[in-house]
């Protein structure tokens, strides 16, 4: 198992994204413990991982909150002994269709500013512990939108800011044996629903769906976008000592749609 006996937070473990990555973890060997803001999710997760054998605990937490998220990952070190993984996997929505010109401010620096945030505290928890331990992996996810993704609203700029936060943060701890990492990946289809595009201010029916779906597959090298499993065995293999090499730099899980 590529993370037998490890330890690690799941932040936003109750999305898509996140309980894929927490059951991933666990079905590797890990201990997980899921954080997030809504605990029926958080449960269903932990009772799924329990259901087939693996270990994990639940957590309703804000990644926001400073104070709350130290002490939930010195708990975790009181009870486990260590902390070897933290992954944050929160979802931040913000405004797209829009060009960057013709937005608010508070549009453009309000997302920046939140997904930047989330990730520094969450990270910022993580390597107090695993700088004293003189191990452990920091990892976040994004959607590669600082390459280049035009109409993207401020997603651009915003993952520009985490990129820059987990390289500079690996140059930091590395000497310390910790490795900051992450992972470009978008438009899975597993995680796009109606509902999730009105939060954006894209409002379609099922037909216009169907072909924003049909649309990111022939965007990709492959013609094929994506699967929740994939990403999941990416942040396990970038988690594990076999991603030890891998540090200061996010892996293109795009199926291609960035080629930089």
């Amino acid at each position: 198992m590529l993370l037998q006996d490890k330890i690690a937070i799941v932040y936003g473990a109750g999305g898509s994204i996140g309980s894929a990555v927490a059951r991933t973890f666990a079905a590797e060997g890990a201990m997980v413990y899921l954080a997030g803001r809504t605990r029926g999710p958080l449960e269903r997760v932990a009772k799924e991982i329990a259901d087939v054998g693996g270990s994990a605990s639940e957590t309703v937490l804000d990644v926001f909150d400073e104070e709350a998220v130290t002490e939930h990952a010195a708990t975790v070190v009181r009870e486990a002994g260590r902390l070897d993984v933290s992954i944050n996997l929160i979802r931040v929505p913000g405004l797209q269709g829009v060009p960057l010109v013709d937005m608010a401010l508070e549009d453009v620096t309000s997302l920046v500013h939140d997904q930047l945030r989330a990730n520094f505290i969450t990270a910022r928890a993580a390597a107090k512990h695993m700088v004293k331990q003189g191990s452990g992996v920091i990892l976040a996810l994004n959607s590669g939108s600082a390459v280049c993704s035009p109409m993207m609203g401020a997603t651009g700029p915003a993952d520009a800011a985490v990129d820059g936060l987990i390289r500079n943060l690996a140059a930091e701890l590395g000497p310390a044996g910790v490795r900051a990492a992450g992972i470009w990946t978008a438009g899975l289809p597993e995680t796009i629903t109606r509902e999730k595009l009105a939060e954006h201010g894209a409002v379609v029916d099922e037909e216009g769906l169907q072909g924003i779906l049909a649309n990111l597959d022939q965007m990709r090298m492959t013609k094929k976008s994506p699967r929740l499993s994939e990403v999941a065995g990416t942040a396990a293999f970038l988690a594990s000592d076999w991603g030890g090499a891998v540090t200061g730099a996010f892996v293109n899980a795009s199926s291609g749609m960035y080629t930089h």
